[in-house]
């Protein structure tokens, strides 16, 4: 059938479909980032440490960081480190026990039959203690370093995704060129952030992504002139170099 002219005589131009709304959606694939949920005031307790502590500092922000990022929507914190640790300091603690309590309970010039057993028992209990503590600080030493926090989480999305990341923390100090000046927000002592992110499938057999970053930023930042936390800030912080690092835009 011929199209309809207008009263001109003209045939209209043909219409084109209207064109929908382009819609970007995300990666099915991509777990929730740390942004993507929020902490109402009312969950948070007031942090103050003293600002002339270093050690105070820096371990107020490592908790802060673990609450944070150990959310249930989030990662399940893994505590590998700290039983490695608890079990050497456990395992030295019995051993020591259980050489004072053998020399306690048996006389060494008494026992002549057993004198030698006895004198290799007592001998060995001791070198294992001293072991076992010489293991538990070459292992915190060269195995825990400065890691703070190593999280897995679990996803589903058409197949199972098993993300881990790992991150440490240091203190940086004052550059000695600042440090006759005042204390300020530019020369004081700094939080030093690595963080580690892999995201794999089929049991870490296949690799979707990796990421790494290193960042610094001035204790001043998240404490004010009487010590108390901004921990908002901080988990913005804390927050955004996770994310980067889970899109490969780390450093």
């Amino acid at each position: 059938m011929a199209p309809r002219k207008n009263a001109k005589g003209l045939s209209p131009a043909p219409s084109t479909p209207a064109r929908r709304p382009s819609l970007v959606a995300s990666s099915p694939e991509k777990p929730p980032g740390p942004l993507s949920t929020t902490i109402s005031p009312e969950e948070r307790e007031i942090i103050k440490v003293n600002n002339y502590s270093v050690s105070e500092l820096k371990n107020a922000c490592d908790d802060a960081l673990k609450r944070y990022l150990s959310r249930p929507v989030l990662f399940k914190q893994i505590h590998l480190h700290t039983d490695v640790r608890l079990a050497l300091g456990w395992a030295g603690v019995f051993t020591a026990a259980a050489t004072g309590l053998y020399g306690w309970k048996i006389d060494f010039e008494k026992s002549k039959p057993g004198v030698w057993i006895g004198f290799i028992l007592q001998n060995c209990a001791h070198l294992s203690y001293l072991v076992l503590t010489s293991l538990q600080t070459l292992y915190s030493y060269f195995v825990e370093g400065d890691t703070i926090f190593v999280g897995r989480r679990k996803t589903f999305s058409k197949r199972i995704i098993t993300e881990r990341i790992t991150i440490s923390s240091r203190t940086l100090p004052v550059p000695s060129s600042k440090l006759s000046l005042k204390p300020s927000p530019t020369n004081s002592p700094s939080y030093s952030l690595s963080i580690n992110y892999v995201q794999s499938t089929s049991g870490g057999k296949s690799l979707l992504a990796k990421g790494r970053t290193h960042e610094v930023k001035e204790y001043s930042a998240f404490f004010d002139e009487k010590g108390v936390m901004a921990q908002e800030v901080f988990e913005r912080w804390i927050g955004e170099l996770v994310e980067a690092v889970m899109e490969g835009k780390g450093a």
